[in-house]
């Protein structure tokens, strides 16, 4: 079983790369099905959800060419079954954009129900809504999902709650429907963004991507494309937090820093110096954080991926912090975890209590999911002594060479898997 063994004490220091946006590229990745030309993407992430998905998509008859690591050729014009049961699929929530893409196309698409990171209930009633709006009949029969219709038409449609997942996959069902459709209440991230465009750079017509209200005019068909996904917003605040909590000096390069406005201001707030460039931010602090009060909103306002690593970060800070979460109620898994390395945090609802503590120390941990793995590396790497965390294959689904890129800064951690790989590890650092 693959562990991260991690000796803290290091500030990080350096520069580090930042990868395509996993959550873009999934939804990219499932709309390049909605041609028969062929599309090429670049600034592909290469980690476990694009890999599971390639898969799902290879298993129905899309021809996925890899370039290089991070380029993809994708053709999908001899699909032959739109059903998607691939065992794996069901570990990712993503999945559900095949339904959206292959609807748009085919009319008629089955997608098992999906998994993902179990931080709350994440339900896809919006979705089902969505598409019944565009003249649908969906039905979930046995742990699938099963949407079909004669035709699609445009509509209008009022999401009753912001949903990204919603918002991305009625878009792609919208863009080869009959007519006009008007989606009220969307999501504004930049991922949808990313989507829209690649899209229209498929000949879609879709207008208002960013903004709460999305304009899509259906077109008959769509067109091979090139395409880059954008950088991966959560990956960058991450190493934010990891410079600032480890009392380092990052350059964080491949970057859009309008995106990462909200994790900026806080770090500022707290304490450290953020300087914004073009393509790269820099976080640099000296001196031990500040306490603040944070709530998670929808973007742009502060992402509820970053409310982990902004604990960890906080946790060390001097003074009370208050953390309320409004998106997940399930994404305080972690605080089990960080009281092992002494952490004092109280949950309390949606809200966490941080009373800052002077240092941590190096635990035996398990990672809960995805993003509160990460703020458990980078509670590793604050604390004193070694940490060995669990459960790293939920790291992996959505950092791209996380434990390289954190040596390549200063970092010590390895991924270990075996006792005696962790005692060689032990021995190495002292």
């Amino acid at each position: 079983m693959e562990q991260y063994a991690i000796k803290g004490g290091n500030p990080l220091v350096g520069e580090v790369e930042i990868g395509g946006a996993k959550n873009a590229a999934l939804a990219i990745l499932a709309a390049a099905v909605m041609t028969d030309e062929t599309v090429y993407i670049e600034n592909m992430p290469d980690v476990r959800d694009t890999n599971v998905l390639i898969q799902a998509m290879e298993s129905i008859g899309v021809v996925v060419n890899r370039v290089d690591r991070h380029s993809v050729k994708i053709n999908a014009s001899q699909i032959h079954s739109l059903t998607i049961e691939d065992d794996f699929i069901k570990k990712i929530r993503a999945s559900y954009y095949l339904l959206g893409a292959l609807l748009g196309k085919y009319k008629k698409a089955e997608v098992t129900l999906p998994g993902g990171c179990n931080i709350g209930s994440r339900p896809i009633d919006q979705h089902i809504k969505g598409f019944e709006a565009l003249g649908a009949k969906v039905t979930i029969d046995h742990g699938m999902i099963i949407a079909e219709a004669e035709e699609l038409r445009g509509s209008h449609i009022y999401l009753d709650v912001v949903s990204v997942g919603a918002t991305i996959n009625i878009m792609m069902a919208a863009a080869l429907a009959e007519g006009k459709t008007i989606i009220e209440n969307a999501a504004k991230e930049p991922h949808i963004v990313d989507v829209a465009n690649f899209l229209n750079s498929m000949g879609a017509n879709i207008k208002g991507a960013g903004t709460d209200v999305i304009r899509i005019r259906g077109v008959k068909e769509l067109h091979g494309t090139d395409y880059s996904i954008i950088p991966d917003q959560i990956e960058a605040g991450t190493f934010m937090m990891a410079a600032a909590a480890t009392k380092g000096d990052v350059l964080i390069k491949n970057v859009i820093p309008k995106h990462l406005d909200s994790i900026s201001a806080k770090l500022v707030e707290i304490g450290a110096y953020v300087e914004e460039f073009d393509d790269a931010v820099r976080v640099v602090s000296k001196e031990r954080m500040k306490s603040t009060q944070i709530k998670t909103l929808p973007y742009p306002g502060f992402p509820t991926d970053m409310q982990p690593q902004m604990a960890v970060t906080l946790a060390l800070s001097e003074g009370t912090s208050i953390i309320s979460e409004s998106i997940f109620e399930n994404r305080f898994k972690y605080v089990d975890e960080l009281s092992r390395m002494g952490a004092k945090i109280k949950v309390e609802g949606n809200t966490a209590i941080i009373d800052g503590v002077k240092s941590f120390a190096g635990a035996n941990v398990v990672a809960p999911d995805l993003r509160a793995g990460a703020a458990l590396v980078i509670a590793g790497l604050c604390a004193n002594g070694v940490t060995l965390i669990d459960k790293i294959e939920y790291i992996q689904r959505g950092y791209e060479d996380f434990e390289g890129k954190l040596r390549s800064l200063g970092a010590e951690i390895e991924k270990v898997t075996s006792e005696k790989e962790i005692q060689k590890f032990k021995l190495r650092v002292g």
